[in-house]
């Protein structure tokens, strides 16, 4: 028998504990995430399932000793590493209030520190397929540095890597069937046969790349779709979300690139979220190159892959928005089961911003507010799936302590405010009010500029005197103050793992 749950850390109880400590802690758990006391929120109905499939485990004294032989006891060699859940409240005491209030958690993943160590042999292995626009639109320069960016990603993967090309316009072609990189030059040249023309019809590139994701997937690679993209796709977005869905499902994750201003940026953010892929703003041709080699660098540094977390609310709080701060800055989708994270890198954490609203008048004492629950498969370990809890607390008292915000909140919050008032100048210009986009465009240019962000203060400034005069923001202009604002929001915790 194997379990993908460790039952004693799903009930948060010792491996001495008695079958009444086993009840006790179910019961415990279980009325916060009951079904029929959590109604609509999918985190805890999946916890739900775990708590009862552990508790179901113990309880049978001939399943429990069997567990407690084969996985419990099981001997841990040097080599077994880890990741951690480290969860930081905005406040661990709080005053209770006559209306709704907010709090943030920042929830960090951290590699195991013998992961930086680049002298230890790694076992992991990419599964690459890049699927390529080649549409009209992508004629000369960019179809050309486009051929360059791939002809440099084979150069630098080996022969134990897989991988796959499609290209796609109104239709797809396999360019390269999934392979093991050994030939490179036959690879190269077989790349630069590509020629630009026809529509864009990304659900037909996308559906051939999963199928030569497939044909090597495996639990110890890298399962990677990097698509590449300078239009619009009209009517499949739908059956792309789906193809999305069913990827993630499979452990295969999908990075979205536009090049360019003629792409929707809304459908490539969610397309990627769905899986826990990256999507990115390329803005001229000239940038592919390094662009597309850094990001399957990146790839090729992972330590654990299929990264996914679960957020259960207490009954009477709600999860409002998710934001992935680290390793890149992107909106997440939190209405699943699970909100997929993707790769943890060997050298950085994984650090996401979670907004709960808590209840108005709540008692005087100490209470729960929310679980969370990583998971994911570390590449190195031969039983690779491993899983990480936190239970967040906090204490409702009328004489709060003085204490200062996480430095790290508070920073993620001013920065983040500066990604949300770029989206409220957008709202405010789609309802027709052209003033207050303009007011926000000029108050972002205003902040931007205090930071010594110069060039996008100029672009914000820009912008607003083009809002005021034509009530529209340019292509370029928002998909730059959108995906900019976005990077600021790196700091150094993204890159370093050791504090």
């Amino acid at each position: 028998m194997v379990t993908n749950i460790d039952p004693y850390l799903t009930l948060g109880i010792g491996r001495d504990a008695s079958q009444e400590e086993i009840k006790s802690a179910y019961r415990r758990i279980a009325r916060r995430l009951h079904p029929d006391v959590n109604q609509g929120n999918p985190g805890a109905a999946t916890q739900f399932q775990d708590i009862t499939t552990a508790y179901e485990l113990l309880m049978d004294n001939a399943r429990k000793q069997t567990y407690d032989t084969q996985i419990a006891k099981k001997p841990h060699g040097a080599d077994n590493q880890i990741f951690t859940l480290r969860v930081t409240p905005s406040k661990r005491a709080i005053v209770p209030l006559p209306e709704p209030q907010v709090i943030y958690l920042l929830a960090e993943i951290l590699p195991d520190p013998r992961a930086r160590d680049q002298s230890q042999k790694r076992e992991s292995r990419l599964n690459l397929t890049l699927v390529l626009d080649h549409s009209n639109s992508m004629n000369g320069t960019r179809l050309d540095k486009v051929k360059v960016a791939a002809h440099q990603i084979i150069d630098q993967l080996n022969e134990t890597d897989i991988l796959s090309v499609v290209s796609f316009n109104d239709r797809a072609e396999v360019i390269i069937p999934a392979t093991p990189v050994t030939n490179k030059q036959s690879l190269k040249a077989k790349v630069s046969m590509m020629i630009a023309s026809g529509g864009t019809e990304i659900f037909n590139g996308l559906s051939t790349g999963l199928e030569q994701t497939k044909r090597f997937l495996g639990p110890k690679l890298v399962n990677h779709i990097v698509m590449l993209t300078d239009g619009n796709t009209f009517g499949d977005q739908e059956k792309c979300m789906e193809l999305a869905r069913t990827a993630a499902q499979q452990g295969i994750s999908i990075s979205a690139m536009g090049l360019g201003q003629e792409w929707n940026d809304q459908f490539l953010d969610e397309l990627a979220s769905a899986t826990g892929g990256t999507s990115s703003y390329i803005n001229s041709a000239s940038a592919v190159v390094k662009f597309l080699n850094d990001h399957v660098r990146n790839l090729s540094n992972a330590f654990a892959e299929r990264v996914r977390i679960s957020i259960a609310p207490d009954p009477d709080v709600k999860l409002e928005s998710a934001f992935k701060l680290a390793p890149h800055p992107q909106p997440l989708t939190a209405d699943e089961n699970y909100i997929q994270l993707g790769s943890l890198q060997a050298n950085r954490l994984i650090s996401v911003l979670f907004q709960f609203q808590l209840p108005a008048n709540m008692p005087f004492g100490f209470r729960s507010v929310a679980r969370l629950v990583a998971q994911g498969d570390i590449l190195v370990n031969q039983q690779q799936m491993y899983q990480s809890l936190s239970d967040i607390s906090l204490e409702i008292t009328d004489q709060p302590p003085s204490e200062d915000p996480p430095v790290a909140i508070l920073d993620a919050l001013g920065k983040l405010t500066l990604y949300r008032m770029q989206e409220r100048a957008q709202e405010a210009l789609a309802s027709g009010d052209v003033r207050e986009a303009t007011r926000r465009l000029e108050n972002l240019a205003t902040r931007l500029l205090a930071m010594g962000e110069e060039e996008l203060a100029h672009q914000a400034r820009s912008e607003a005197r083009r809002v005021a005069h034509t009530s529209n923001l340019s292509d370029q202009g928002r998909k730059t103050l959108k995906y900019q604002t976005r990077f600021l929001l790196l700091g150094p915790s993204s890159e370093d793992t050791s504090q």
